[in-house]
Order: C-alpha cells, then sequence, then structure tokens
C-alpha cells in the first residue's frame, strides 16, 4: 500500500461501500480489509460501524482485531471511526447491558434522552439532518478534520445511543436534538469519531473526508 492509502476495516459490521465512495470522491486509493498486516500497512484507517455494540465489539474480538486498532494509534496512523466506530472508541456502552468498549477515549455510550429538554416525549432513533456546532467556548473547530466547515453546517444521524466523553476536550463537535446537547465529533490525539455519516452528508461530510486524508 501507499503512503496516501485509505484502509477500512472489514469486520462483518458496517456499509463499507458507501465509505468507500465517499473517500475515492476524495481522490484517496481506499483498500477493505481484516487482514492485520495490510491494517497496519495504512496511513489511514476507517473503523466503521452500525447495529448493536455488542455485537460489533464481539465481531472485533473474533477477528483479534482489537489489538492491531490499538496499534495503529500506538504507531501514530490517523484512525476515523464512524457512527458505531465512534461510541466503540469509548471504554464502555450500556446497550443491552455493559459492554467494554476499545478505551481510547475515556468515557462511555448512553441511550438518548426520549424527552425534550422541555419534557416531550421524542422519536428514538434520532434519524435525519441536524446541524453541527464547535463544543468549546471559543466557538470555533479546533482541529484540521473540522478547518472547512461553518458553525450551522448539517449533517446526517442515525442513532439510539450517543457518546459521553469524560472530559470536555475530547468533545469537537455537537449537535442537539430536543435541545440534549449530543456529541457529533469526537477525538484525542490522532484518533477521531463521528456520530452522524459523513459519507451521506453531502459536500459538508466530503469536507470532513477530504481533510481527515490530508493528515
Amino acid at each position: 500500500m501507499s503512503q496516501s492509502d485509505v484502509l477500512i476495516i472489514d469486520y462483518g459490521v458496517g456499509n463499507l461501500l458507501s465509505v468507500q465512495r465517499g473517500f475515492e470522491y476524495c481522490g484517496a486509493k481506499v483498500e477493505i480489509s481484516a487482514d492485520p498486516n495490510q491494517i497496519l500497512k495504512a496511513s489511514h484507517v476507517i473503523l466503521p460501524g452500525v447495529g448493536a455494540f455488542a455485537n460489533a465489539m464481539d465481531a472485533l474480538n473474533q477477528r483479534n482485531l482489537v489489538e492491531v486498532i490499538h496499534e495503529v494509534v500506538k504507531k501514530g496512523n490517523p484512525l476515523l471511526a464512524i457512527c458505531l466506530g465512534m461510541q466503540m472508541l469509548l471504554d464502555e456502552s450500556e446497550e443491552f447491558g455493559i459492554t467494554k468498549g476499545l478505551g481510547l477515549i475515556p468515557g462511555r455510550v448512553v441511550p438518548i434522552p426520549s424527552s425534550t429538554i422541555q419534557g416531550q416525549a421524542q422519536k428514538i432513533p434520532h434519524i435525519g439532518w441536524s446541524e453541527l456546532h464547535p463544543s468549546n467556548a471559543t466557538n470555533e473547530w479546533k482541529v484540521p478534520i473540522l478547518d472547512k466547515l461553518n458553525d450551522g453546517d448539517s449533517v446526517y444521524f442515525v442513532h439510539s445511543f450517543m457518546a459521553l466523553p469524560d472530559n470536555d476536550e475530547d468533545r469537537l463537535a455537537d449537535t442537539f436534538y430536543g435541545g440534549n446537547r449530543i456529541s457529533a465529533v469526537i477525538g484525542r490525539g490522532n484518533v477521531f469519531g463521528c456520530q452522524f455519516h459523513p459519507e451521506k452528508s453531502g459536500s459538508v461530510g466530503l469536507s470532513i473526508l477530504s481533510q481527515f486524508i490530508k493528515l
């Protein structure tokens, strides 16, 4: 693999084709693989994910990929986790009991509140386009992958659970659902996660993918 390639981890969980097409549109050479050697050679690694947290972690463990992902991070190569993949970056999830995650960013995954901040019932899952806002008090994007975005740009979400990082500095962008603050982008060092689907979020999502492969 060349030094500008993107590798999407194939562990049987996730819509890999749309992610692949998104990165190819941004000019990346994309490989889909579960081979540890290929994953460790790649300059940029993607952890997609849809479905249930426990099933996805089981799939990673069965393929002995948990340690491989930790090795990618130790090497300093950029890692981007998408949707359920982002939730898996945290220590644990409360979905269907407590399940241990990858532990790359301190925090836990909890259900999205079933009511708005005004106390009205709201639909779960949260599905559709929602605005992104900087998580910090300066109202500026702190990381290069968000540099091309404007405060209020919309992206496409589908999720019933949300990531709660322990440290506010690991929250890079938020969205609001029924007035409830939800982590939309998290990151620590060379590890990044998007709760939404950048590959399904039009030009805004493609700009995030494009900025990621420049890291």
